[in-house]
């Protein structure tokens, strides 16, 4: 099998998985900053490849959003696949180290926290739904 069609096959189906979800992918750096700098609350997730994002980040990020409080907005960018907007989405995650699989929480367009690798990895995703919700607890309003 010829590596790159599977890599390809992968991704196509991490894409599919977030957007299913109801996020919408950003794709350019100008989509980033016309989606980030919205009034209201934005989760980003922070897409990839590797097994922590599909057995544990995806399914969190699907899952978490089905809460009485949520953000108003659900965006991604694709960590190593659409490297501009990943790169632009993290000039707004200041005080934060690149990450990915991650979850970053903007207020108004400013970082409010970020759930990193290191709180997505070795955890189940329903940890991360609950670290998830209990961040919208605290930050959301109801939907």
């Amino acid at each position: 099998m010829d590596f790159n069609l599977f890599m390809n096959d992968v991704v196509d189906a991490a894409r599919k998985d977030i957007t299913e979800a109801g996020y919408v992918e950003l794709k350019s750096p100008e989509d980033v900053d016309k989606e980030l700098s919205q009034d209201g609350t934005t989760l980003v997730m922070v897409n990839s490849t590797c097994g922590c994002a599909g057995g544990v980040a995806r399914p969190a990020a699907a899952n978490s959003i089905h809460y009485d409080k949520r953000p108003d907005h659900l965006l991604t960018v694709f960590a190593g696949q659409d490297r501009e907007a990943t790169e632009k989405a993290r000039e707004y995650f200041k005080g934060f180290p690149p990450s990915s699989p991650s979850f970053a929480l903007l207020k108004d367009g400013e970082i409010v926290t970020m759930l990193e690798r290191h709180d997505i990895e070795g955890y189940s995703a329903v940890d991360v739904i609950g670290k998830l919700q209990n961040l919208f607890e605290e930050h959301c309003e109801e939907v």
